[in-house]
């Protein structure tokens, strides 16, 4: 009998991840990201790869976050929350990550699921009328952060996400951007030093 339970709970979760899979390809291909970083709303994702997004918006309204088997960063610690707030609905499965806001914010979580937010930044009193980033939606095995201190390096983030748009779920070098190339000779010394220069 115990046996029959086991193969059962196998085969449910089995068939859970093929589900889950399937529906994340087909987020995947309707969702647009925002590559905008003024946008007063904004559409970001990590579907099968990073999420790496910085807002610079002086008029913030929240919008749409969806990591399916991904995660990264949600930067608004550059952002100015509208007003009236913002609203941030967030779908994550299997992912999640860090939500970056300056220490002042007023952050709102509503989130139902299998998972969770966590404000970790130090507690702070709030008016009444000081307008609130909510994050609301679905978090089912994953989650997110808010913190105003990246908990990686920021420099290597930035960096990376300088030479990097954003498409859907994955991350495409941006061929606007300078590169440099190595010209190298197989017959140079090992010990001799290989200049870098600007590709053309």
């Amino acid at each position: 009998m115990l046996g029959r339970i086991v193969r059962l709970a196998i085969v449910g979760w089995i068939a859970s991840m093929i589900a889950a899979t399937i529906a994340a390809l087909s987020v995947k291909r309707s969702l647009t990201p925002t590559t905008d970083e003024s946008a007063d709303e904004i559409v970001a994702g990590a579907i099968f790869g990073p999420l790496a997004f910085h807002s610079t918006s002086r008029q913030f309204r929240g919008g749409q976050l969806e990591c399916w088997y991904g995660g990264g960063m949600l930067d608004l610690r550059d952002a100015e929350l509208a007003p009236e707030g913002a609203t941030l609905k967030v779908r994550t499965v299997f992912g999640g990550g860090q939500i970056l806001v300056p220490p002042t914010w007023n952050v709102v979580t509503h989130v139902r699921g299998m998972g969770g937010i966590q404000d970790v930044r130090p507690a702070q009193g709030h008016k009444a009328t000081d307008p609130e980033l909510v994050i609301e939606g679905l978090v089912i095995a994953g989650g997110f952060v808010v913190t105003s201190q990246p908990m990686e390096d920021e420099a290597s983030w930035r960096e990376g996400m300088a030479g990097q748009k954003q498409i859907g779920g994955s991350t495409a070098i941006d061929a606007t951007e300078p590169s440099l190339a190595v010209e190298s000779d197989s017959t140079a010394d090992p010990g001799t030093t290989t200049e870098l220069t600007p590709a053309t």
